[in-house]
């Protein structure tokens, strides 16, 4: 055999071939399965089920009255009763359904539509501003301190002259959210625009690009995570204000009826109007941080 053959068939032809084991493993196929996270799910598990352990161990003790912490069953029926229609006595053939005039979804949904309007208000409202109050410096001097006044008032502070304005509908509780939605908005808008590097703006400009196109290739990206960071806390003022904006004239409502029940001492449907509220928040800023890794693939990355 000679050289020049021992060297052709030492070197072997690996083009489109894979070595045996380097594919995809199902672990990376499937991310939701992998041992950290099933870890995490299993610990949150075992501490709600600890939670409730407690509060049924507390309750079934008799250690504190059913007025003031009512058991889990009593929680679970009010979900139940405000879920269903049921006869307003035994024996009775009238019907009653939910809880005053409405089921609980019917409330929740209410809220979240007031939610809904006052936050995309304060988007609105709050991106603009803060844009030129970044932008134009004169502008940004002048209005910040009036912006950081509407910023420190608590929503209860204002409530009372809405209401004078509005009146006890729909339109006072929109406002009162807004007002709640549009301070914390603007402020992130406003750090975002004003926290972006001089060298990107030059670097467009050294290109030809117009100021138009800054604004929408430049100066929008690169304030944006700011800005979605500005509407998942504003999303979560407005939810800690829902009851206060539904007070007065807050049916159907899920603040307003947490607010009802607890004057008539329905104990066990205000813990359950207070769950329906912390599950929603929940759900909501999870949803915000979702459409913010889809919108900003690139934060936190190097």
């Amino acid at each position: 055999m000679s050289a020049t053959e021992t060297q052709t068939t030492t070197v072997p032809d690996t083009t489109g071939t894979e070595p045996a084991g380097t594919g995809p493993s199902p672990a990376k196929e499937n991310a939701w399965l992998t041992p950290g996270r099933l870890r995490h799910w299993g610990v949150n598990a075992a501490v709600f089920a600890g939670v409730l352990l407690v509060w049924w161990a507390i309750t079934a003790t008799g250690l504190i009255q059913p007025l003031f912490l009512p058991s889990p069953g009593s929680v679970i029926q009010a979900f139940g009763d405000a879920s269903s229609c049921r006869p307003i006595a035994e024996g009775s053939a009238r019907i009653v359904c939910g809880e005053q005039g409405y089921f609980l979804w019917e409330h929740l949904l209410a809220s979240l539509q007031r939610i809904g309007m006052g936050v995309a208000g304060g988007i609105l409202i709050g991106v603009l501003l803060g844009f030129a109050m970044a932008l134009i410096p004169t502008f940004g001097r002048l209005s910040e301190p009036y912006l950081n006044f509407l910023r420190s008032l608590p929503p209860l502070g204002y409530i009372g002259l809405l209401i004078v304005w509005f009146g006890i509908g729909d339109t006072s509780k929109v406002w009162l959210l807004f007002l709640a939605a549009f301070p914390p908005i603007a402020m992130a808008t406003i750090d975002g625009v004003r926290g972006i590097r001089a060298d990107r703006l030059q670097a467009a400009q050294s290109l030809g690009a117009s100021h138009l196109q800054v604004m929408r290739h430049v100066v929008l990206p690169a304030s944006l995570p700011s800005i979605l960071s500005g509407i998942r806390i504003a999303t979560g003022f407005a939810w800690t204000t829902v009851v206060a904006a539904e007070l007065n004239n807050g049916i159907p409502g899920i603040g307003g009826l947490a607010y009802l029940s607890g004057t008539q001492l329905q104990t066990p449907l205000t813990i359950a109007c207070i769950i329906i509220v912390g599950l929603a928040a929940i759900t909501l800023d999870f949803g915000i941080k979702w459409i913010s890794q889809l919108l900003v693939p690139w934060q936190g990355k190097a």
